[in-house]
């Protein structure tokens, strides 16, 4: 595989080794997630992938998902390798039927991100967000872009060929992530944001229109009952910012206003600070002044998401 002698560039295929896979197996497997994640799994094709959020009673998430059909009863559920363990023994804890088995098949599946020209070589027409396509033995997952540069996850058995292409860092392919504006749960945000504090209900990562699975009263309750008082904002410091970092704003100590839920160094000429995904008071985002772990700390830039927000209600 070349090395992309552009490291800076978000172009090429990038190894994705943070992430995992969790098999759904048997004829309950639709079943058994549509009753457990916020997005509809008994209506999946297998030319759709599904954004999802895995809560608790309390409709905080857990975990996140992009879920897609492998075959009529197989479903596979990527997510963060490190919370893949505690995610999978919960998941397993409501599994009643013998017509499902929840495994952890990681070490069955090879994953890559496809950026720029190393996706479009697979599929010239382009694809669109939460769409499938199959390359071989390998599904290609459509991407939301990053600052129009399309993005796909390749999906393929470790006896598939690798996909082509020119390798980037996974550095290179988180920054691309968090410009994206997709937030993914960690171990370190696990059990802390209901789904709309990232904005999932506005990137196709909540179904209103689906039956109860857990948190679901709250998830709604936030999204029709209620001003919403926390959205996901693009965020930029001088300063590096980790998973879980705090922002405070000017002269308040008291009480943090954001936390950091994905972040990645700027590649773009040469180091310049850090790019996050922060999940933030709507308030503190409209009044700025905000600081990096103290009120008195780096200076951090917010930034609205790259799409449009689902009316607050």
């Amino acid at each position: 595989m070349i090395i992309h002698l552009m490291q800076n560039k978000l172009e090429g295929i990038a190894s994705l080794t943070d992430l995992g896979v969790i098999r759904a197996q048997g004829d309950a497997a639709a079943r058994f997630l549509h009753a457990q994640l916020s997005q509809d799994f008994l209506n999946l094709t297998p030319s759709q992938a599904r954004l999802a959020a895995y809560c608790s009673a309390n409709g905080r998430m857990l975990a996140s998902f992009v879920g897609l059909q492998a075959s009529t009863d197989e479903i596979l559920l990527i997510c963060s390798s490190d919370l893949l363990p505690t995610t999978l023994k919960r998941l397993s804890m409501y599994v009643l039927r013998s017509a499902l088995k929840l495994s952890d098949a990681s070490l069955d599946f090879a994953l890559y991100g496809l950026a720029g020209e190393a996706l479009r070589n697979l599929v010239p027409g382009g694809l669109p967000a939460w769409s499938v396509t199959r390359s071989g033995q390998a599904y290609v997952i459509g991407l939301p872009p990053c600052d129009q540069v399309q993005r796909a996850l390749w999906v393929a058995p470790l006896s598939a060929d690798k996909p082509p292409g020119l390798a980037i860092s996974e550095t290179i392919w988180r920054w691309g992530e968090v410009q994206s504006g997709i937030a993914r749960i960690t171990a370190a945000t696990a059990d802390r944001f209901v789904p709309q504090m990232l904005n999932y209900e506005s990137v196709g990562g909540v179904s209103f229109k689906k039956g109860c699975y857990p948190g679901q009263e709250v998830v709604a309750r936030s999204q029709f009952r209620g001003t919403l008082k926390r959205r996901a904002y693009l965020a930029h410091c001088d300063s590096s910012m980790q998973v879980g970092d705090e922002l405070f704003q000017a002269g308040d100590e008291r009480q943090a206003c954001a936390t950091v839920v994905l972040a990645a160094e700027n590649p773009r000429n040469g180091p310049t600070g850090c790019d996050a995904i922060v999940s933030m008071q709507i308030t503190a985002h409209k009044a700025g002044n905000l600081h990096l772990h103290n009120a008195n700390g780096p200076l951090v830039l917010t930034s609205a998401p790259p799409y449009p927000l689902s009316a607050d209600s």
